[in-house]
């Protein structure tokens, strides 16, 4: 099983109303919350933790968790609101409007935090959580209870207009890429991170730092990965793009089924990866990110569709 450690939230996309007026529809939605849904309907067994509202998008949340077979027992529940993203779209691509004061995934906290009898298994960190307090601090810590004994894979998805305190979270994005074993960054917050630059040498210089495994997306060439000497390439499958929510996550639920598959999501085999094994996760992760940017708003695959 896999635990995905993130937020969940409300992404609201535009859409005209039958009068013509624009108009916004809600959609389930979250970096984290995606790649768990993404993961689960990929076949592997999922776990979801964050903090979750009992208001009407909570339950619209809880219910997208449960039709899709994602354990969500470990989330926390409180009567604070439900963060909202409001999502415009320019060519496809999405840019976003948060708001997030005191939500319910927000206020999630370090004594929130489930005690691990899921310490040994694989955990998924990432996403706006990483952002603000306390639960940048509450996903930090869980991450570095967990990540001495299980394999651990961090996926940012930086937001730069969410971010309030850069210093702050460029300290915590560095601790935490520093102890995950896989880390994944799109080319853009590759830069972002590391500064100009060809991107070999800049996720090599993630490699020296602790990760075993760095996957880098670059929209519609494919992705790249990185891992002891070695690299692979795969190129994105040809699609008509209807909008880019959740193809990302998509991504890093393949990545994270594909190494499943071929027996190396713990920390031991992880050492052991070969370039098939390699390209197995990053076949599976673009095939699947194809799919969802097919369609409207992050809506995952399952593995029957991708056979």
């Amino acid at each position: 099983m896999v635990v995905c450690c993130g937020e969940a939230l409300i992404d609201m996309l535009p859409r005209a109303a039958t009068s013509g007026e624009e108009a916004f529809a809600p959609f389930a939605g979250g970096a984290v919350f995606n790649t768990a849904i993404a993961l689960a309907r990929l076949g592997e067994p999922t776990a979801f933790v964050t903090g979750l509202s009992t208001d009407l998008f909570g339950a619209r949340l809880e219910a997208t968790l449960e039709a899709s077979g994602v354990d969500h027992s470990r989330c926390v529940r409180s009567a604070r609101p439900t963060t909202l993203a409001f999502v415009t779209l320019t060519d496809g691509q999405a840019q976003y409007a948060f708001y997030d004061e005191n939500t319910a995934g927000r206020m999630f906290a370090v004594e929130d935090m489930p005690a691990a009898p899921e310490a040994g298994r694989p955990h998924f960190f990432g996403g706006i959580s990483l952002v603000s307090e306390p639960c940048g601090s509450a996903y930090e810590a869980l991450m570095a209870q967990v990540a001495p004994g299980a394999l651990t894979m961090i996926d940012p998805n930086i937001r730069p207009g969410f971010i309030t305190d850069e210093a702050a979270y460029r300290a915590r994005i560095g601790r935490m890429t520093a102890m995950a074993d896989i880390v994944k960054l799109s080319d853009e917050d590759l830069h972002w991170l590391e500064g100009p630059g060809e991107i070999a040498p800049l996720a090599r210089g993630l490699l020296a730092r602790g990760a075993k495994l760095v996957c880098i997306t670059e929209g519609a060439k494919g992705a790249r990965a990185f891992w002891g000497e070695e690299t692979a390439f795969v190129a994105a499958t040809p699609v008509t793009v209807v909008d880019t929510v959740g193809a990302g996550d998509t991504f890093n639920a393949g990545v994270l089924a594909g190494l499943a598959q071929r027996g190396r999501l713990t920390k031991a085999a992880l050492e052991r990866l070969t370039t098939e094994d390699v390209s197995h996760a990053l076949s599976l992760g673009v095939r699947a990110a194809a799919v969802t940017v097919s369609r409207a708003g992050a809506n995952p695959p399952r593995l029957d569709e991708l056979a």
